[in-house]
């Protein structure tokens, strides 16, 4: 995801390579992100970089706590963290002071400059914090801000929202290959089915059950394949999901 984020921002002129640090210790991985990321500064540790402004954390959480501190030794007061699951306070604690800390909950379509992300301030973050960290943010996808005890349920819903839609597609193409199609053209069909579904809910507007209505005829195929739906429970299946994964999310940092 911090590739990505670097990707967007570099794409869309937002900071040019030159006005970048990357800090990264597994020398490897350095190689690997020097490779894409041509004039963009590669170091081992935060202490290697000289006047650094704003921060964007994006570690594993058991780390995230140990890099706060490296960040606060070194003067860094901006930081913005897109760490599942650990909370603006911990984060400040971590870097000392009165730290601007922002969090992000970003999702896995921002490697495609596709992603939606909440973001949240903590008690010592302005305004100015927040439009910062949106235009990071903003840079691979849309944006909404939200009070920081909505970040769980944005966890269930975004954060993990696409591996439901791969479900999905996972299960439609299958669908496809039992009733005759080659696998290939399943798959054009459920990808561009539901790439052009997601563009018309988007476009139009409207709410997805008047959308469905739509293509819903009395007694047509659409119904027949609806009725086999909501007789197992899917729609149901959907919401104890998310309440699971919101679930999962809050047990993190408690």
């Amino acid at each position: 995801m911090g590739s990505a984020l670097l990707g967007g921002l570099l794409t869309s002129g937002w900071v040019a390579p030159g006005r970048v640090v990357v800090a990264e210790t597994s020398a490897a991985r350095r190689d690997e992100l020097a490779g894409e990321f041509p004039g963009v500064r590669m170091v081992d540790a935060p202490e290697a970089a000289d006047g650094l402004g704003g921060a964007v954390l994006a570690v594993k959480p058991d780390v995230a706590e140990g890099a706060c501190r490296v960040l606060g030794a070194v003067g860094v007061t901006r930081v913005l963290s897109i760490v599942a699951g650990m909370p603006c306070q911990r984060l400040e604690t971590a870097l000392g002071g009165q730290p601007s800390v922002v969090r992000a909950m970003p999702n896995t379509p921002a490697l495609v400059r596709s992603g939606v992300a909440a973001i949240s301030g903590g008690s010592h973050a302005t305004s100015a914090d927040l439009a910062w960290a949106e235009e990071v943010m903003g840079a691979v996808g849309t944006v909404v801000r939200l009070p920081e005890r909505l970040l769980d349920p944005v966890t269930g819903l975004s954060g993990s929202g696409p591996a439901y839609f791969f479900l999905v597609a996972e299960a439609l193409i299958e669908s496809g290959v039992q009733m005759g199609l080659t696998r290939e053209v399943s798959r054009t069909l459920v990808v561009e089915t539901m790439l052009g579904s997601a563009t018309l809910l988007a476009e139009t507007g409207e709410e997805p059950a008047v959308l469905r209505a739509m293509v819903t005829s009395p007694a047509g195929t659409t119904a027949a394949g609806i009725r086999a739906l909501e007789s197992r429970a899917v729609r149901s299946a959907f919401m104890e999901a998310v309440a699971a994964a919101t679930e999962r999310s809050r047990s993190l940092h408690r």
